[in-house]
């Protein structure tokens, strides 16, 4: 298995703005790309998810997952468990 990176493939298109960005100096590392709307729905599913009673479960993710949900979690301004929490909310009550 080759560990060595490819040298202009990107995971998505959000990946390679992002490189771009930086590589070009326009990336504002500060700027967030969380709206206040969008951060204050957030907000309010993790307040409705917190207000059930809890079960501790275990779950193997691949790296790559987990990187990228930790990513997309911090911009979001949420912890990471939040964001799995939203996603099988979400999904079991589609």
């Amino acid at each position: 298995m080759n560990k060595e990176p490819t040298i202009g493939a990107y995971i998505d298109d959000e990946e390679r703005e992002l490189i771009e960005a930086i590589e070009a100096g326009e990336y504002d590392g500060a700027k967030s790309l969380l709206t206040e709307e969008r951060r204050a729905e957030l907000q309010q599913m993790a307040r409705n998810t917190l207000n059930e009673q809890r079960q501790k479960i275990s779950l193997r993710v691949p790296r790559t997952d987990l990187a990228r949900l930790k990513a997309k979690a911090m911009r979001e301004g949420v912890p990471y468990q939040t964001v799995i929490n939203s996603l099988i909310h979400k999904h079991v009550n589609q």
